[in-house]
């Protein structure tokens, strides 16, 4: 049997700089956007980013900043389709 290499989600997420995300919030809102940058606190900075509210879009953005300590889970463009 094949052993798996465990993955760190702080690396995953910054092989995905550059990429298309979705980002969950506790308090049930969405964004999808670029993901210019992370750091280790998972605070995420997107551009050209979409929120979402009850799965409907709500508003558009040139650039947002979301606080890690807000975040739910981020889906990498991989993950979802576009």
């Amino acid at each position: 049997m094949a052993q798996q290499q465990s993955k760190r989600p702080l690396t995953s997420l910054q092989k995905a700089v550059n990429k298309e995300v979705l980002v969950r919030l506790k308090m049930d809102l969405e964004y999808k956007g670029k993901m210019t940058n992370v750091d280790p606190y998972m605070n995420v900075i997107l551009v050209d980013a979409t929120e979402f509210s009850g799965g409907n879009p709500s508003a558009t953005y040139g650039k947002v900043v979301i606080r890690g300590n807000n975040v739910l889970f981020i889906k990498i463009s991989s993950d979802f389709p576009m």
